[in-house]
């Protein structure tokens, strides 16, 4: 079983989502709604990622952003 986060989705402008957690199988569908209250739900989609190393070698270094200003540039990983 994993450990799902999921947020409810805001029905008023400015009102802050709820986020709660959800053990489900992999194979389950997403929830859409709250499992106690109804409320619409979304999946929070987090990730991270980590280093299999054989042997004696150093793992390699972590993919650093763009320093030019904050603003977005080639390579950046934004998806807007």
């Amino acid at each position: 079983m994993a450990t799902y986060l999921y947020e409810t989705i805001p029905s008023k402008q400015g009102e802050e989502p709820q986020t709660f957690e959800v053990q489900q199988s992999m194979k389950d569908a997403p929830l859409t709604t709250h499992p106690q209250t109804g409320v619409p739900v979304r999946r929070v989609i987090t990730g991270g990622f980590g280093f299999v190393s054989k042997g004696g070698s150093a793992p390699a270094p972590a993919p650093q952003r763009p320093s030019s200003g904050g603003g977005c540039g080639s390579g950046c990983g934004c998806h807007h």
